[in-house]
């Protein structure tokens, strides 16, 4: 197989639940071509904006959101989750750096987790319920395609808060007995500024063609959320593992949405100037 056909597969299987297969040849190529991150968001964007679309035109608000829910972790699964919890583990465990470090790999769910894990879904589930309250005065009948492209902008944001603070970010040490890099550590050493700017430039294009100037907002802002939270790692742990990429991808989704919902009060309310909604 070719290897972009094979590493543009290998994104599904690494970064969805859709059963396409995978090997470590496969994730191999993927980790050589991670610009491919934003691009599998992108078509997992269009799914899971279709389903928001439809549900738009039938469900009341609250459902719907709770459904977009349920289509996000159905097309993307829970490991960015498991991601997440473990991060709030980490952060909370007090003492040395090395506690924190084996509460973050420990593989038991503490206080912080469950914390840290309930407060980014209460969020995402606000985040949605924002965009479309504040969307149906702005923009009306069109509240289906907006949502659509919401939905879109924060899963390309996502991934290319993945591809961001990997870029950034310098591995933890491996522990002793392990001989070769795990998932987190092939992630940051593929995402070289090379592979950075190609899925940077990608997300922002396709990022500009629903909203305009507008959709390039939450899609920066997603980014400089994982810079933000590579500080927070490096604060703790003095690195980053993989737990720290996922929770780049929950977080990077939920800032998208909200900076969605916070232009939309501002566009409203007369405080964007020159700036004008489109819509696709």
């Amino acid at each position: 197989m070719n290897s972009y056909l094979l590493a543009f597969k290998s994104g599904f299987g690494f970064l969805s639940t859709i059963p396409v297969g995978i090997s470590m040849e496969g994730i191999d190529e993927l980790m050589k071509k991670i610009y491919f991150y934003p691009v599998v968001g992108a078509v997992l964007g269009l799914l899971i904006g279709a389903v928001a679309y439809v549900g738009q035109l039938i469900f009341p608000g609250p459902v719907l959101a709770a459904l977009i829910m349920g289509s996000v972790y159905y097309f993307t699964g829970f490991n960015h989750l498991d991601g997440v919890t473990d991060m709030g583990d980490g952060f909370m465990a007090h003492g040395s750096r090395e506690k924190k470090i084996k509460a973050l790999k420990d593989t038991t769910l503490g206080t912080g987790g469950v914390a840290f894990g309930m407060l980014v879904l209460l969020t995402l589930y606000g985040s949605i319920r924002a965009v479309q309250d504040e969307g149906s005065t702005v923009v009306g009948l069109n509240l289906p395609l907006l949502i659509f492209a919401s939905m879109f902008i924060a899963e390309v944001s996502a991934k290319q808060s993945m591809l961001t603070i990997a870029a950034f970010g310098k591995p933890l040490p491996r522990p002793e007995k392990q001989a070769y890099p795990g998932l987190g550590e092939m992630t940051i050493n593929g995402a070289t500024r090379k592979n950075f700017l190609i899925g940077l430039i990608f997300g922002a294009v396709v990022c500009f063609l629903p909203f305009g100037l507008i959709g390039l907002l939450p899609y920066l802002a997603a980014c400089i959320s994982a810079l933000v939270l590579l500080n927070r790692s490096y604060a703790h742990f003095g690195g980053l593992n993989g737990d720290g990429i996922g929770t780049a991808n929950e977080i990077g989704r939920i800032t998208a949405l909200i900076v969605i919902a916070v232009t939309l009060k501002l566009s409203l309310n007369g405080y964007l100037g020159g700036l004008e909604w489109t819509l696709l």
